[in-house]
């Protein structure tokens, strides 16, 4: 039976559980879907050794019962070869087919892998530029920018179907988890640091988007609608924000990252240059001690004094 057949086979108790929310197990988008048939496959494999050891457990149970007196009873028995080789090649030829698969899909579905594919069968056009979008998670809603079309949007995200989208995400403050279940797996957000996620949706309509990391009073409220559309109605989308007459400035900014629950949509006609990088580095109030590129700067200076005195070269920063 092929690996297509047993899928099929699997997602029969699957479909009785139809009243509850399966969007990991029916995704609408490529990596979604493939992470969807890692799961199916895997377990596939283990259950390959599970259903026969159950099987043979009750087996053994009903066949050797106290009241089964042809069954043969032999005390002094301590060894089979045959079983032996049974008992561990299977579970070993398991564990090999499993870290295989698992060695192969690490790499093929790395989040920060760019996508060769936009489905099964069909590549990414030569002449096709993936979307950025630049995710900052706040204290408690999602803001995010559209460095391209100079927009940026809270608690509301857009993109056109079958188009590759590249996510830089970060935080303000705190740790959270980007998490979009019918695109493709959660990726954390951590402020000073940027994580970034390559993905793309395959069918149009409206999908829900949430923190799945808990990270304080107003988590159960950081949730925002992943719109897949048309590249007409992603341009439509967009000339929307832009008319909104509101300005995403640093000041802007300073009162957006103030906690609050519950935040309504926000779009925004334009944003400062540079505003991710400077919340990226926490360079928001460029003279702020904690502005990562001061720092920077600063231990460059300390290291240069240092060199100075020690009469030693500086290490570089970068390969020539």
């Amino acid at each position: 039976m092929s690996i297509k057949a047993l899928r099929g086979l699997l997602l029969i108790p699957v479909a009785l559980l139809a009243g509850c929310h399966t969007v990991l197990m029916s995704p609408s988008g490529d990596l979604a879907l493939q992470q969807r048939n890692l799961i199916i496959d895997s377990v596939l494999l283990m259950l390959l050794i599970i259903v026969p050891v159950i099987a043979l457990t009750l087996l053994f149970a009903w066949h050797f019962r106290a009241s089964n007196k042809e069954a043969d009873y032999d005390p002094d028995w301590d060894h089979s070869t045959m079983l032996e080789l049974l008992i561990w090649s299977a579970p070993l030829l398991i564990i090999i087919a499993l870290g295989a698969l698992t060695w192969v899909s690490t790499h093929k579905l790395d989040p920060y892998r760019p996508l060769d594919r936009i489905a099964a069968g069909h590549s990414v056009p030569a002449d096709v530029k993936p979307l950025t979008v630049e995710v900052v998670a706040l204290d408690w809603k999602w803001l995010f920018i559209y460095p391209e079309q100079g927009i940026a949007t809270v608690n509301d995200l857009a993109a056109p179907v079958n188009r590759p989208i590249q996510f830089k995400i970060t935080a303000s403050t705190v740790m959270n988890s980007f998490f979009i279940p019918a695109l493709a797996g959660q990726i954390y957000a951590m402020p000073n640091m940027e994580t970034q996620l390559q993905a793309v949706m395959n069918k149009p309509g409206d999908f829900e988007g949430f923190s799945a990391n808990y990270s304080g009073a107003g988590f159960s409220g950081m949730h925002f609608t992943f719109h897949a559309v048309s590249e007409d109605a992603f341009a439509q989308w967009v000339q929307q924000a832009k008319t909104s007459g509101n300005a995403l400035s640093r000041d802007a900014y300073v009162k957006l990252q103030q906690p609050s629950q519950d935040e309504p949509v926000h779009r925004y006609a334009t944003v400062d240059a540079g505003l991710y990088e400077d919340i990226l580095t926490n360079c928001i109030q460029p003279d702020s001690m904690s502005c990562m590129r001061n720092m920077k700067a600063s231990d460059a200076g300390a290291m240069r004094s240092s060199n100075d005195s020690t009469g030693m070269a500086a290490m570089p920063t970068a390969h020539p």
